[in-house]
C-alpha cells in the first residue's frame, strides 16, 4: 500500500486509515478484533480512534473503542507495528456531561486528564498522532454553519492548547500533534503560534471530505498543501451515502442511520440527486461506488490518508481495495462536472 509523510515528521503512514468507531456499539469487541487482523493483514497499518468513541457517542459506550484496542494489542503485541491516532474533545456546548463531569475543555486540565486516561484505556504509553477532536470556540464543524462567529469570553486560546500538547510530546507521552473539524482560520493560528513560540508544529487536520462535500478545496487546500498539514479524510463516502444504500429515504436494518437519532449531515434534498449521478459514472465505467469515491479523496494532493469505517469484513476489504484503484482523466471529469452542477450537497 503507498505511504505518504505525515507532516513535516518523519513518519509515513498509507494512504488509507482504519477508523474504528463502530467497534462496541454496531461491532463487537470480536468483530474490531476481526478488522484489525484483516487490516493488518492487508498493510493498513494507521488507525484513528477517539475517546468519545463508540458512535453515536453515549456515557454508556465511551472510550469503548479504546477499550477493545487494547485488548487487541494485549492479544498479539503488535503495538509498535501500528501508527495510532486518537483524539481529545473541546468544548462541547453544554453536551457530553459524562465526560470530565460536563467540562470538557481544551485546557491543560482537560487534555491532561484526556490523555492519561486514553493511554491506559489503549493500554500504551504513547499515542502516535493525538489530535484535538473540534475547535474549543464558536466555529463551522458538524455541517452547522456560522455566518458571524464570535468568540466566547472563556474559549481556550490556541496557543493554550498546543503548549499544553507541546509538553506531552515533550514527556514522550505523544509523538504529534493533529486537528480536527478546525477552519482555515484557525489551522493557520496553530501554525503560527508553533513558529512564534517554539511549540510542536501540527503535522494533520482531519476534516470531512467527500464527493458530497468537497469544501475543503476552499481555503483549507491551499493551507494544507504549503504549510504541509496533511487532509485526513473522514467519511469518504459520507458516512455510507455514496454507496446508494440511503437513496429515496431507506432506511436498512443496523445502518448508521438507524441507530443515530441524530438527523444525518448527509440527509439533505440535494444529496440524492448527485449520488445518483456518482453511481451511474460508476456502473459505466464499471467501478465499485465505494472504491470509486474513496479514491477519489486519496488522488487528491492535499490527502495524506483517507479514513475508512467499516461495519463487516466484505465492507472492509472492498474499502482498502481503493487504495490500488487510480481513476482515469474520464473519470474525474464526470466527477467534477457532477459537482459543478450540485456543488457540496451536503456540508
Amino acid at each position: 500500500m503507498e505511504h505518504r509523510r505525515l507532516g513535516r515528521t518523519d513518519l509515513s503512514v498509507p494512504v488509507i486509515c482504519l477508523g474504528t468507531m463502530t467497534w462496541g456499539n454496531q461491532n463487537s469487541e470480536a468483530e474490531g478484533h476481526a478488522q484489525m487482523d484483516l487490516a493488518l493483514d492487508h498493510g493498513l497499518t494507521f488507525w484513528d480512534t477517539a475517546e468519545m468513541y463508540a458512535a453515536p457517542p453515549a456515557a454508556e459506550t465511551y472510550g469503548r473503542t479504546e477499550e477493545i484496542i487494547r485488548t487487541w494489542f494485549a492479544r498479539n503485541g503488535r503495538r509498535q507495528d501500528i501508527v495510532l491516532a486518537s483524539k481529545v474533545i473541546g468544548n462541547a456546548d453544554g453536551g457530553f456531561p459524562y465526560v470530565r463531569g460536563g467540562g470538557a475543555r481544551a485546557d491543560r486540565a482537560n487534555i491532561l486528564a484526556a490523555v492519561e486516561a486514553s493511554l491506559k484505556r489503549l493500554g500504551t504509553d504513547y499515542i502516535d498522532l493525538y489530535q484535538l477532536h473540534w475547535p474549543d470556540r464558536t466555529a463551522d464543524r458538524f455541517g452547522r454553519t456560522i455566518a458571524n462567529p464570535v468568540a466566547a469570553v472563556d474559549e481556550v486560546a490556541i496557543e493554550e492548547t498546543l503548549g499544553v500538547f507541546d509538553d506531552l510530546v515533550r514527556q514522550g507521552k505523544i509523538r504529534h500533534v493533529g486537528i480536527s473539524n478546525e477552519t482555515a482560520w484557525g489551522t493557520m493560528r496553530y501554525v503560527l503560534a508553533a513558529e512564534k513560540m517554539g511549540l510542536t508544529r501540527i503535522v494533520s487536520i482531519q476534516n470531512p471530505y467527500s464527493l458530497l462535500n468537497r469544501s475543503f478545496e476552499m481555503g483549507l487546500a491551499e493551507v494544507a498543501l504549503r504549510e504541509d498539514v496533511g487532509l485526513l479524510a473522514y467519511s469518504p463516502l459520507a458516512a455510507g451515502t455514496l454507496t446508494g444504500k440511503y437513496l429515496d429515504g431507506a432506511m436498512p436494518a443496523g445502518a448508521r442511520r438507524a441507530i443515530d437519532g441524530r438527523k444525518s449531515r448527509y440527509d439533505t434534498p440535494r444529496a440524492d440527486p448527485a449520488v445518483r449521478a456518482y453511481l451511474d459514472i460508476a456502473r459505466r465505467h464499471g467501478l465499485d461506488p465505494a472504491q470509486m469515491a474513496i479514491a477519489f479523496t486519496i488522488a487528491r494532493p492535499f490527502t495524506t490518508s483517507s479514513i475508512i469505517g467499516a461495519t463487516s469484513l466484505e465492507q472492509l476489504r472492498i474499502a482498502i481495495g481503493a487504495a490500488d484503484l487510480v481513476l482515469s482523466d474520464d473519470v474525474m471529469a464526470e466527477l467534477d462536472a457532477v459537482h459543478a452542477a450540485n456543488p457540496n450537497p451536503c456540508l
